[in-house]
């Protein structure tokens, strides 16, 4: 699969100007200085951070992460008055599966995001900050120390950032590769050299983070979206996107789809649009069955349900989510107990077991998703797995238990027919009559 795919003539490129065409090598500081990189962040030394903070609020910027918290509103959490330091932390964990922008983003435009992070350190008054990598991503650890170093040799990082006084050093962190290290407060204790478990909110880190200071935490594209909304206003932002959903998105289009690829558009554009005209529809001529708007996490979407703008409050109104930005295309040949066995299979494996909610609920649907792909289920599953569904729905520290629960609701509810008619076929491994189940739940 090409990640950065060939521009589209209905793509809006704010985050990918500087790829014009498919390249190889990532954008080094001295490119970066000669197509207007770290002016933003010389606009931003001239303003008072609130200043920053406003015009990050009137972008409608929303954090690409998943879970869309207005980015200017988190900012303005941190108290910039309290004695002990600020910092700021990238999560670029990216543990989602069908995710694959933020590696297109360190990979090709490091100094964007170096600048991005700069500026948010800028708007709360932080002295340091973080890159949090996850460790499969060795080849982009590695770009981003180097553009890093290019960042503290130029003047951009050190005690006398551009020669204005004020001192912010910056260090990428390797991850463990887990999913859950993507949940912002599991992250934190990762970096603190914990075990990756989520703690429970409230205090958020906006007012005690990264060893109990105040910290802000964003994912790669939400910070690489700032130096534009500096450079040109918050309003200019917004306008490229709907009213709450402000820019653009970088969409990940995997999957049964001709043209995959990671693809930059206006929030609000159609998603059919996206699929069809961008992503040049489905592959091999067939029709279209299903599609997981955002990530594996988000409740999946039958084909008569895309013809809907893509964006957050758009998708939240038919019971699903924008999410990461990953679009997963499946066509009429799709098996959907096969899926949704195969996600409950990574959701079980993902859970860090903190919550018996999630720890027994994940566990629970793996098995019994496992028998339904292989036909040996009952329809008395499906209802059980529903049950367990809601049963772990906001009953966990962290988002991994919806994570699991809520595409599992949307798969048995609206594939129902076609799981039992897979039970229904499945003669060979039918039980005994009479015989009594190994497990009664």
């Amino acid at each position: 699969m090409t990640l950065l795919a060939p521009p589209h003539p209905l793509e809006k490129r704010v985050l990918l100007r500087r790829f014009p065409e498919p390249r190889t090598e990532p954008v080094w500081i001295d490119e970066y200085l000669r197509t207007g990189g770290y002016e933003a962040l010389r606009k931003a030394l001239s303003m008072e951070p609130e200043q920053i903070v406003e015009e990050v609020k009137k972008s409608a910027l929303r954090g690409r992460g998943g879970a869309g918290f207005p980015t200017g509103m988190k900012w303005s959490f941190v108290d910039r008055k309290s004695p002990k330091p600020k910092y700021v932390v990238v999560n670029a964990d990216e543990g989602e599966p069908g995710t694959c922008k933020d590696r297109i983003l360190m990979g090709y435009d490091p100094h964007r995001l170096i600048e991005g992070v700069l500026i948010g350190g800028r708007a709360i008054g932080a002295c340091r900050g973080w890159i949090y990598i996850r460790g499969e991503y060795r080849e982009y650890i590695d770009i981003m120390d180097r553009a890093i170093g290019e960042a503290y040799e130029r003047g951009m990082l050190g005690p006398n950032v551009m020669g204005s006084g004020w001192e912010f050093h910056l260090s990428t962190h390797t991850g463990a590769g887990s999913y859950e290290c993507g949940e912002e407060t599991a992250l934190l204790e990762s970096l603190e050299g914990k075990r990756g478990n989520p703690r429970l909110k409230p205090p958020f880190p906006a007012t005690s983070g990264a060893f109990q200071c105040p910290t802000i935490v964003n994912n790669v594209e939400t910070f690489c979206a700032v130096p534009d909304i500096i450079l040109n206003g918050g309003d200019w932002y917004a306008s490229l996107g709907t009213p709450k959903n402000g820019g653009t998105r970088l969409v990940c289009l995997s999957g049964h789809i001709a043209r995959p690829g990671v693809y930059e558009v206006p929030l609000g554009m159609n998603m059919l649009t996206i699929l069809n005209e961008i992503g040049g529809g489905v592959w091999k001529g067939r029709k279209l069955k299903a599609v997981i708007p955002g990530g594996s996490s988000s409740p999946v979407l039958k084909a008569e349900e895309c013809d809907i703008p893509a964006d957050y409050d758009s998708l939240a109104k038919i019971g699903s989510m924008l999410g990461s930005g990953a679009t997963v295309v499946l066509d009429e040949t799709t098996d959907m107990a096969k899926v949704l066995a195969r996600l409950m299979k990574f959701y079980a494996h993902e859970s860090c077991g903190w919550c018996i909610p999630c720890r027994e609920g994940t566990t629970w649907l793996k098995k019994i998703t496992a028998r339904l792909e292989e036909g040996i289920g009952s329809e008395r599953d499906i209802e059980t797995i529903d049950r367990i569904s809601q049963s772990m729905l906001g009953r966990t520290f962290c988002p991994l238990g919806d994570a699991a629960a809520m595409p599992a609701m949307a798969i048995v509810r609206k594939f129902r027919d076609e799981i039992l008619e897979k039970l229904g076929h499945a003669e060979a491994f039918a039980p005994v009559p009479g015989a009594q189940p190994l497990v009664v739940l």
